[in-house]
């Protein structure tokens, strides 16, 4: 009886999950499609199977400067991330081996600011950029994003599960602190980095309140901003908007889909404690 219970059970989980997926990629496949229907089409319910081609994808590239804005989105989301990486890491690190005074107080602030809507200072950050000269430059729509404090607690937690033992073997082999960071810590938190990988990655790759304050010149705008402005006044070509939207996907979907595996992981970890 428990057997069949368990069997009934598991079928009605799998239906459950199986109808939830449908559910969630049902608008993504619509929204594929309709990036290949013709301008007359858009509304219609219906699929004119004859009329689909790819038209749309290759009128944005002719009459937008889309490479241009690809270009800018991949500058400035590799570097964001890249930052994100290093330096996160090493705060988290900091936070989580290395005593110093006001240690516990840092780290109170941290989860405080994790709290703190990102609108609240948005205006402040705006104004410093202003003085600091780095509105329409890549200076603003990185540096100021090579930080997160969600990572540095997600970083801080994860290396708080990782044995002592492994940095005393390297004290021993004559390594300094630096060294067991980058050649014994760092190695064994690929999850936890592919995590904050993904994280950074998508936030930013999708980042568009930021990028629209900073980047101004169209020569400056990031793939969001820039399929804002196929918005018309009165009308807007969503065929093409969602050309946009499908090439946009694209990267992170791949990213998700290579690294999902330690995304998991990684999650899971982080909640380690020592």
């Amino acid at each position: 009886m428990k057997k069949i219970l368990k069997k009934v059970l598991k079928i009605i989980l799998v239906s459950i999950v199986i109808f939830y997926g449908a559910i969630s990629i049902f608008p993504f496949i619509w929204s594929f499609i309709t990036s290949l229907k013709p301008t007359t089409e858009v509304n219609m319910f219906t699929i004119p199977w004859k009329d689909l081609s790819f038209k749309n994808y290759t009128y944005i590239f002719k009459n937008f400067p889309f490479v241009t804005w690809l270009f800018n989105s991949v500058i400035v989301a590799s570097l964001v991330t890249l930052g994100n990486i290093i330096f996160n890491s090493m705060a988290g690190y900091a936070l989580a081996r290395i005593e110093f005074p006001g240690k516990k107080g840092i780290f109170i602030g941290i989860l405080g600011m994790m709290m703190i809507p990102g609108q609240v200072v948005m205006v402040p950050t705006y104004i410093i950029l202003v003085h600091f000269g780095w509105i329409n430059s890549y200076l603003g729509l990185t540096i100021p994003f090579m930080f997160n404090f969600f990572n540095i607690f997600l970083m801080r937690q994860f290396f708080m599960g990782i044995p002592k033992d492994l940095e005393e073997a390297g004290y021993i082999d004559g390594l300094s602190r630096f060294g067991i960071f980058f050649r014994i810590i760092l190695p064994v938190s690929k999850s936890a980095l592919s995590t904050q990988f993904i994280l950074s990655f998508t936030g930013n790759w999708n980042s568009f309140l930021w990028p629209t304050l900073i980047g101004r010149k169209q020569s400056m705008y990031t793939l969001p901003v820039g399929l804002n402005s196929f918005y018309g006044q009165y009308f807007q070509f969503w065929d093409q908007v969602l050309a946009g939207v499908m090439l946009l996907s694209i990267p992170a979907i791949l990213i998700f889909i290579i690294f999902q595996k330690h995304f998991i992981a990684g999650i899971a970890n982080s909640g380690s404690k020592e």
